[in-house]
């Protein structure tokens, strides 16, 4: 794709001095017209390039241009392209490791076996979200508009969306798009997406990045207080942090927090099972208890039936 030869190109000047079209299209499996247009690209994006023609001629960055050829060090362009590679883990193919390899290519300090950090993307549904993510990524190049339907706490809805961008936040792949039908940006879950299909053409607008703070998009309104039986720590410590927690005098827990609403902070109560006491607010404590006496009837009717 065009961001990542771009980039691609940029690294390859950067560690030679010259370099031919025709080199840079075989690397790229492109043709050398396309090459010229990228190279057109990088000089509209400020990057001084300069074309020679003739024996030993080729593409260089322009003489006296203020690049530091050391600029990135061999850690941090592995640092780039093992961020470049973990995008092969969402999509599932190899392009990014390809582009990986190709910017390797004559240096012997960047190759993949130099790296020490593997990062991987990927859901646990991956093959439902591979082609997600690349018809996505191609509408969102294509400037092509999606259309979906979107399962939500409010039911099932049917969008159409100008994308913006592909979001990774809250370990789970997002979508940020103008919605046709809200008439404003939202933020789509990926995995709750179905019946995805590209569609026209549209006009891009200037797009404002999203605002991902936690508490503007999961407002704290619920704030609750819980015991929670010392086994349970490392969900604590993992999911809050390790001053989310005191220790009550009778060796429990004690949890204060927030959750944005009530419905969320009962699923993830359940999940401890007989380990959590809620205690406060008492609201939600008696909603808890009537919960359980309903369940509790489930199960006895269903073993009498």
């Amino acid at each position: 794709m065009k961001l990542e030869r771009l980039i691609g190109i940029l690294a390859i000047l950067l560690q030679r001095e010259k370099v031919t079209a025709p080199e840079l299209a075989a690397c790229f499996e492109v043709s050398p017209r396309t090459i010229r247009r990228d190279i057109a690209a990088l000089c509209q994006a400020g990057i001084p390039l300069t074309t020679t023609q003739g024996a030993g001629g080729g593409i260089s960055i322009m003489e006296g241009y203020r690049v530091d050829r050391t600029l990135l060090t061999t850690a941090e362009m592995q640092a780039i392209l093992a961020g470049l590679r973990s995008l092969d883990s969402v999509s599932g193919t190899r392009r990014y490791a390809q582009l990986m390899e190709k910017l390797s290519a004559g240096s012997g300090t960047l190759v993949p076996g130099g790296a020490h950090t593997l990062i991987d993307l990927a859901a646990w549904n991956r093959t439902a979200l591979a082609p997600k993510f690349e018809a996505i990524q191609g509408a969102i190049e294509d400037h092509r508009t999606l259309t979906f339907a979107y399962f939500s706490p409010k039911g099932i809805s049917q969008r159409e969306a100008e994308p913006c961008y592909l979001v990774f936040h809250w370990s789970a792949w997002y979508l940020w798009a103008w919605c046709r039908q809200r008439q404003d940006y939202r933020l789509f879950k990926l995995n709750r997406m179905t019946d995805l299909a590209v569609g026209g053409a549209f006009s891009p607008r200037q797009a404002p990045l999203p605002d991902l703070d936690a508490a503007r998009v999961f407002p704290p309104a619920c704030p609750v207080t819980v015991l929670i039986h010392p086994r349970y720590q490392w969900r604590l410590v993992e999911e809050f942090g390790a001053d989310s927690f005191t220790l009550a005098p009778d060796g429990r827990l004690r949890f204060v927090g927030a959750f944005p609403d009530e419905d969320g902070l009962l699923s993830w109560l359940l999940t401890f099972g007989e380990g959590a006491e809620l205690v406060e607010p008492a609201a939600l404590r008696a909603r808890l208890r009537q919960l359980g006496e309903t369940l509790a009837q489930k199960y006895r009717d269903a073993e009498e039936a």
